[in-house]
């Protein structure tokens, strides 16, 4: 069965970069060593992998990324750090708690 992981990295700015992989500790090698210089993460290495989750469909990981993707920096340190109480009142009321 092949596995799929969406990860979170922090970057040397403290931005947070997400992506989707098959292949998890190649993938945090790949942006820590600079394979590609257009690639966000470049200018911002070292990374750090902060969050990942794993998945058997890679549809469903698609889905998350994207998701993820979309959410304010609080909620990604929310989902971060487990702090379920937070992600949920981030999610209720998104332009309250932007900044």
């Amino acid at each position: 069965m092949k596995l799929y992981f969406v990860y979170i990295v922090e970057c040397s700015d403290t931005s947070y970069y997400i992506g989707i992989t098959n292949d998890l500790k190649r993938r945090i090698y790949e942006h820590n060593d600079g394979v590609k210089k257009e690639a966000y993460t470049f200018v911002r290495r070292p990374v750090e992998l902060k969050w990942f989750e794993q998945f058997t469909n890679p549809n469903e990981a698609i889905k998350i990324e994207k998701q993820l993707k979309g959410w304010s920096r609080k909620k990604k340190i929310a989902q971060i750090n487990k702090d379920w109480e937070k992600l949920i009142l981030y999610s209720k009321n998104y332009s309250q708690f932007e900044s």
